[in-house]
């Protein structure tokens, strides 16, 4: 019985030394400045044991945390596997933080130390030093420093509860919450994924998994990852996305599976289409948020099924819903049906269950005696935000979702990104979708703007796409294009246009900030009032 991401790490290693573990295709190998090719598994579990060694005899141990700024190199999951043996829980670190990021997470981590690139090490002491926190950093094939402390736990025993990852929310409506993860949280996103069925089954020892998402999220660490140390297989693990050459990364490294974020699929349609587009080895792909105007075309120019899927990383596996079984109901934003193991409420805004096909807050837990089973064990340092989101006795997404009379789950947005006018509920993410198809934007932004009668009116962030102009017949014609396709009140009042969106070190929309930026655009020069073109249809 395995119950720790080392042990099972090493069981496949010791079961498939000489099959390959990592695969590292050439663009990611020359943006890295490492060597291409593959990493056999019994040449990682020695650079592990290597590594494991290093870190106990530097006094490293259970229930110290470590950061890893390392991007998305091979040497993150070495020094994952190698301290995760010890009981030391890994914080990673996305290396798009600058100063004030970094100060916060590493004083509220209290990491002692960082495995870092070297042209961030001086940053990482500096917000250090500005944290007040005793510190050390040391690159991938440094020497390990010695721990300042003896491990908080020394002597209990490393197991499933044993906290495996801190991982940082990206915090796009305030400071980001630290999600506790164990052992036990990580071993069952393998599991799950290794069991699926129906359109995504997984060939033992013979899957590639290609993602180009970062480590220091939990898709890469909890999914991608996690499914080739159990079920065995290859990890392509890109820097990056690159849609000029991400297909011929997949040909490359011989990709079966993909991961996916909603942006991918749409710009991969916006190249030329090409008879090599179906030359490749790849049977579907996992992800969220795909357009539904891009879904089916995606799928019938690439020729595999793209997956949608939701999870937070409070939820892990725990509460993962997949579209894995037909009908998927290809373009709906539909995410699947309830699985056995979970259960599932959709509350509206006074608390009752909504109605078939009335969007409603997605609340969740874990069927039988523990309805926290597999979920994040807390959030570090905010009791009162974790017995919050838990409150009766029931794990609050924030997510709108409605459900069809078959059952079939659809995304609707993010609670708080919902603006209401006149009464009326309307998803940012919606809005978003449909000003994106303009061809004169290049990517949107939607939020609440405080209107004296309505309460709310929407307001458009809008970036323009090279060699476009700003105007207010441009401001027109993207209002119009709108009111073709929605409801008129949920088209913008206001169109600002703006040279960049406010963003989180993942590329996510900053909301908190959006909503500063939406109070204060209505008046500039840049923000053209629309609202007159906002009009019932008779």
């Amino acid at each position: 019985m395995h119950t720790t991401v080392y042990d099972v790490f090493r069981a496949t290693a010791a079961r498939t030394p000489d099959a390959d573990f990592l695969f590292t295709e050439s663009v990611t190998a020359a943006a890295y400045g490492i060597d291409a090719g593959a990493i056999r598994w019994g040449t990682a579990a020695a650079e592990v044991e290597r590594l494991r060694a290093a870190y106990r005899g530097a006094g490293w141990g259970h229930g110290h945390r470590v950061g890893l700024l390392l991007e998305n190199r091979p040497a993150f999951l070495f020094h994952w596997f190698a301290l995760n043996a010890l009981g030391v829980s890994v914080v990673p670190i996305n290396a798009e933080m600058r100063s004030a990021e970094l100060t916060y997470l590493i004083g509220h981590s209290e990491i002692g130390l960082a495995v870092t690139l070297p042209e961030r090490a001086e940053d990482l002491r500096s917000a250090a030093a500005q944290a007040g926190v005793a510190f050390d950093t040391m690159l991938a094939d440094d020497e390990v420093p010695r721990a300042r402390t003896a491990p908080p736990r020394m002597g209990d025993p490393v197991g499933a509860n044993t906290e495996c990852g801190l991982l940082y929310t990206s915090g796009t409506t305030g400071r980001p919450k630290g999600c506790i993860l164990d052992n036990s949280y990580f071993l069952r996103a393998g599991e799950w994924y290794a069991a699926l069925d129906g359109v995504c089954s997984i060939r033992r020892d013979t899957e590639r998994v290609i993602t180009p998402l970062p480590l220091n999220h939990m898709n890469a660490m909890a999914f991608s990852t996690m499914v080739v140390l159990l079920a065995g297989g290859c990890l392509v693990q890109l820097d990056r996305f690159h849609p000029k050459s991400w297909l011929q990364s997949a040909r490359e490294s011989g990709a079966t599976i993909v991961h996916y974020l909603g942006v991918m699929p749409a710009m991969l349609l916006s190249a030329p289409a090409s008879s090599a587009d179906r030359d490749h080895a790849i049977r579907w792909g996992f992800g969220a948020g795909v357009d539904r105007k891009n879904h089916a075309p995606f799928e019938e120019r690439f020729g595999f099924p793209l997956v949608e899927a939701w999870a937070m990383t409070e939820t892990g596996a725990g509460a993962c819903v997949m579209a894995n079984r037909e009908p998927r109901l290809v373009g709906s934003s539909c995410f699947g049906r309830q699985p056995d193991f979970l259960e599932v409420r959709l509350v509206d805004e006074e608390g009752r269950d909504a109605a078939v096909d009335a969007p409603g807050e997605l609340l969740v837990r874990s069927a039988g005696d523990d309805p926290r089973r597999y979920f994040f064990s807390g959030y570090l340092k905010d009791e009162e935000a974790t017995r919050e989101a838990w409150a009766d006795g029931w794990f609050h997404t924030g997510d709108l979702v409605r459900r069809d009379a078959d059952g079939n789950f659809f995304f609707v947005d993010r609670k708080k990104n919902v603006i209401r006018r006149s009464g009326e509920n309307i998803s940012a993410v919606e809005v978003e979708s449909v000003l994106n198809q303009h061809p004169a934007v290049k990517t949107s932004a939607v939020a609440a703007t405080p209107d004296p009668v309505r309460g709310d009116e929407v307001l458009a962030c809008i970036v323009m796409r090279e060699n476009t102009t700003s105007s207010a017949e441009l401001a027109a014609s993207i209002v119009a294009h709108a009111l073709s396709q929605l409801a008129y009140y949920k088209a913008p009042g206001y169109v600002a246009f703006v040279d960049a969106l406010p963003l989180t070190p993942s590329q996510k929309i900053q909301r908190g900030q959006l909503k500063e930026l939406a109070h204060a655009l209505p008046g500039q020069a840049n923000c053209i009032d629309t609202r007159s073109m906002k009009k019932r249809q008779p």
